[in-house]
This record gives structure tokens, sequence and C-alpha cells, in this order.
């Protein structure tokens, strides 16, 4: 058997793979950020997408509004102590829990827009 010492015995050659074909098609873009809220009627907890307006609850069919954080409120519940979200301007919210219903004080109410925002700087004068 004259082989050389250099030769490869048959199926230990290197085998070469082709190269992956390279992909023209973007990453997908990562999924939304998620916000939750509960069903205004039947109390199912909601998932959607961040920057929706409205949502459909699956159970009962009912659209929600979604509020954004700056137009809630917290309040706790008179009798049982949970903390309570609620729309500002409401005169009341009902606790899903025990079912009270809170009053909303002058403490919970929202200052106007301009409170909020605090006073514009003064004008100033044109320098010269």
């Amino acid at each position: 058997m004259g082989s050389s010492p250099e030769a490869v015995p048959p199926g230990w050659e290197n085998i070469v793979l082709p190269a992956p074909p390279a992909s023209s098609a973007p990453p997908p873009p990562p999924p939304p950020e998620m916000g939750q809220m509960v069903c205004g009627s039947c109390r199912e907890l909601l998932s959607y997408p961040r920057g929706a307006a409205y949502v459909q609850c699956p159970c009962c069919k009912t659209v929600n509004f979604v509020l954004k954080a700056h137009q809630v409120g917290n309040v706790k519940c008179g009798k049982c102590s949970v903390l309570l979200m609620y729309p500002y301007g409401a005169p009341s919210v009902r606790c899903s829990s025990c079912s009270f219903v809170t009053k909303i004080g002058a403490h919970n109410i929202r200052p106007p827009v301009s409170v909020q925002q605090g006073q514009p700087p003064p004008p100033q004068s044109p320098v010269q």
C-alpha cells in the first residue's frame, strides 16, 4: 500500500460548507411596550400596546378609554383602603374590591394646567 503520509483517508476530507445566504430582510421590530388596565365593565385585566387610545375587552366586548398617567388621580378607598385610580374630574370612584363609593375631595382635584406647568418666564428685553 503505497500511500503517502499526507494522504487523507476517504471520508476524512475537509468539507467546505457554503456560506449562509445574506438576509436582505431587516430584523423584526421589537415587540411594543405593553400597558395594563382593568376593564370598566367586567373588571378583567387587559393588556394593550402603549399608545393605544382604546382597548376592547375580549370577555365582555366593552371598549375602554385608555387614560394617560397625567389624566389619572389616586385615592384610597374610604372603606378598605385599596388604592384606587380615577379620571381627573370625577366626583367619586367605586372600589373594585368592596364596591364602596369614595367621594373625591378638593385635595384630589387636579390643578389647572397653568399651575402644573409653572408660570411662564418673564419676557426678556432685547439686548442692544
